[in-house]
């Protein structure tokens, strides 16, 4: 699926309104939370999940805490 959106005001801030369509394909309502996630190729989307978003914190931590361990098992 492809589609574009527009950019508008929101008080003080900017933000985008999503179609229908792509709401009812990430399974969201108004008021869910989503999770923006940065790419090689962009920004994905997809529902907040706090089980994921604790993971990716702890994965995080690993990668930082243990880089020089990391680089040699890439080796």
């Amino acid at each position: 699926m492809v589609t574009t959106v527009k950019i508008t005001s929101i008080g003080n801030s900017a933000g985008i309104i999503l179609p229908k369509e792509l709401m009812e394909k990430l399974r969201v309502s108004r008021g869910d939370i989503l999770t923006v996630t940065e790419t090689p190729d962009g920004v994905n989307l997809s529902p907040y999940d706090e089980k994921v978003t604790r993971q990716m914190e702890i994965a995080e931590q690993v990668m930082r805490n243990n880089r020089n361990m990391l680089r040699k098992l890439a080796q």
